[in-house]
């Protein structure tokens, strides 16, 4: 009699185990996506930091809002050591997505990309993913929209001759100033371009100084990049006749009456590709480029600033020959 009770108490149980794996309790409905971005400089820096993070924000409202896309970040971090410590403390918390927006954050991305398989990140601007299936790589092709401001810097220059501010030769800083020279030339070889690097992508005081020297030795256009390139802006400003082509992030409103054009870089393209192959569960492996063919970068013309209709379609040629194919600018 224990037996048959046991037999039918077995199979009851039996069947109750078959109709919860038959006919599970729905699940609770999954929260957003989580993404961290660690950055070298603020969100208001008209430069590097700025155009990753108006990239996200404007992604997170295609897909939904906050509830569809969390995002926070850590800004003004420039010492790679609390970039490292940023990165590793975001993955332990769980953030899907880890954006590790400078190269002064590249062996801290290797490391801890390793330690978090699971964990997506995302790293530039450089092309290395290291050969993990977990990280992505992002770089601009900054020389494409340097040469574009130095055809229109060629062609506005009365002195013949321009100053450069830049931070370290390094990345899309070195490849940008290598664009913009020969832009330049194609213009005119003779004009002389004097480059200054200040050695720091932060310190606005060294290139506040650096765009002062340059103004002295007759320079009456000025390029830069990085975020320390507000230092060299404001000096063009207070002059009000040395002009300015910006690049990273539309600096017209820094100086409108100065600015004559600038690179945009836009990262919605890239950020919105590696959000999706997230969700499709490819974790990472690739690498992006920014073009101006593939819209990751654009050229901005200040609408305050009178420029010559000729002198518009000198940049405009540019640009499509860039986009083309036609013309093919090394960095």
């Amino acid at each position: 009699m224990r037996i048959r009770n046991f037999s039918i108490l077995a199979v009851v149980a039996l069947a109750v185990a078959l109709l919860v794996v038959s006919y599970p309790t729905p699940a609770a409905a999954a929260g957003p996506l989580r993404i961290a971005v660690i950055m070298p400089s603020s969100t208001t820096d008209m430069a590097f930091s700025q155009a990753m993070f108006e990239a996200l924000k404007k992604v997170q409202k295609e897909m939904g809002g906050e509830s569809a896309v969390k995002i926070v970040y850590s800004e003004s971090v420039f010492r790679p050591a609390d970039g490292a410590a940023a990165i590793r403390d975001y993955a332990s918390h769980g953030y899907d997505i880890i954006i590790a927006h400078s190269s002064l954050y590249e062996s801290s991305v290797e490391d801890v990309a390793r330690d978090f398989p699971k964990t997506t990140f995302a790293w530039g601007t450089d092309a290395k993913t290291f050969g993990l299936p977990n990280v992505y790589a992002y770089t601009a092709a900054a020389e494409e929209g340097g040469y574009v401001n130095g055809v229109l810097a060629g062609k506005l220059t009365k002195s013949k001759i321009i100053g450069v501010t830049g931070p370290l030769e390094v990345g899309d800083a070195k490849t940008y100033v290598s664009g913009f020279v020969q832009g330049v030339a194609s213009v005119n070889p003779k004009i002389h371009v004097g480059k200054t690097w200040t050695g720091s992508f932060s310190d606005v005081a060294q290139m506040t100084q650096a765009a002062k020297t340059h103004i002295a030795a007759g320079a009456d256009v000025l390029t830069g990049t990085s975020e320390s390139a507000v230092g060299s802006i404001a000096v063009a400003k207070a002059t009000g006749r040395v002009l300015w082509f910006g690049t990273q992030q539309n600096q017209a409103p820094l100086a409108p009456q100065i600015v004559v054009a600038s690179q945009q870089y836009d990262w919605t393209g890239i950020v919105r590709r590696i959000i999706n192959n997230r969700k499709a569960g490819k974790l990472g492996g690739e690498s992006y480029v920014a073009r101006l063919s593939n819209g990751g970068l654009k050229i901005i013309y200040n609408p305050s600033f009178k420029l010559p209709a000729t002198d518009k379609a000198a940049a405009d040629k540019a640009i499509k020959d860039i986009s083309t194919g036609k013309l093919v600018i090394k960095p």
